[in-house]
């Protein structure tokens, strides 16, 4: 059985871990290169893009702009969207330690 008293320290103790973990994913950075590196897209750890980067030699072909920086986009989101499971595995993680009372 849980220790109420416990249980609200545990659980507080977690809220402050993930408010903690959000703010220093907003630090992180990942990129990702389309095109050999004709086009970088960099996001901060919430999503945010942050940066891109596109070589001059693809403004003269639009379709294949479009096509590498779509590319990008989407490597870097699943970049984001790994870091994010990746974070939130580490809190449950940390759900095992709960104290229990028996």
């Amino acid at each position: 059985m849980f220790d109420p008293k416990e249980l609200a320290k545990t659980l507080g103790d977690l809220q402050e871990k993930f408010q903690n973990a959000q703010e220093a994913n907003k630090e992180v950075v990942l990129s990702a290169k389309s095109g050999g590196g004709l086009v970088s897209v960099s996001a901060n750890g919430e999503g945010e893009i942050i940066d891109i980067s596109i070589d001059d030699s693809l403004f003269e072909d639009k379709e294949s702009l479009q096509i590498l920086l779509m590319s990008a986009l989407n490597d870097v989101l699943k970049s984001v969207e790994s870091n994010r499971k990746n974070m939130a595995m580490q809190m449950l993680g940390n759900l095992g330690d709960f104290p229990l009372k028996g």
